[in-house]
């Protein structure tokens, strides 16, 4: 299957969720939902990686992970890409700046769950994504804490904009960051591999 360039249309505001979606589930949606609404995103890509750097395992087949992402996420202003394996990026950093090099009309903000902001300063250049575009981090279940008290947190707090104005994140100059606290779903993708198993509500959007 060949996988499209995801598009947007100029001027329009695009949140970028990245990972390997190893597997995509019904909390990887929930999270993306709460994002389009709360952030006022035109879309959202999906940016399913060939594999993250920070793990030692490697991930399922890329064409199992997108395809599993396809039947996960069905919403209208949701794209699942591999533009990352195209453009040939792996670090975060990278891929940032390859897409805002291929898409100059675009306003991009990085979207992760709290789990990756309690560890971001392990990411390569970290302080350059910080510094590249907005960021919004979505409420995990026992994560907010950690991620609050964490050395990104606490080195970028006077950049963190209240959650009140995380609709005009898009338009604001960077460092800039927010945490969305939001109702929670527990599942996770290290869980559903131990236990073997693969999402079993495809289709939610």
């Amino acid at each position: 299957m060949r996988w499209q360039d995801p598009t947007a249309g100029p001027g329009q505001t695009v949140g970028l969720f990245g990972g390997s979606f190893d597997p995509p589930h019904a909390g990887h949606a929930h999270l993306t939902r709460e994002a389009l609404k709360r952030l006022s995103l035109d879309r959202v890509w999906w940016l399913v990686s060939p594999a993250n750097p920070l793990k030692r395992d490697r991930p399922a087949p890329a064409a199992a992970r997108l395809q599993a992402c396809r039947q996960v996420i069905t919403h209208p202003r949701v794209a699942v890409t591999d533009i990352e394996a195209r453009v040939g990026t792996r670090a975060t950093v990278d891929t940032i700046d390859a897409l805002r090099r291929r898409y100059p009309y675009l306003r991009f903000v990085w979207l992760m769950g709290a789990d990756n902001l309690t560890a971001f300063h392990h990411w390569d250049r970290w302080q350059a994504i910080m510094a590249a575009v907005p960021i919004a981090v979505l409420a995990r279940p026992g994560q907010r804490m950690p991620a609050l008290t964490s050395r990104a947190a606490r080195q970028y707090a006077r950049y963190r904009l209240p959650a009140r104005d995380a609709a005009r994140l898009a338009f604001h100059p960077t460092p800039v960051w927010t945490f969305l606290d939001m109702p929670m779903r527990g599942d996770s993708s290290t869980a559903l591999r131990l236990a073997g198993a693969w999402p079993s509500d495809a289709g939610a959007g």
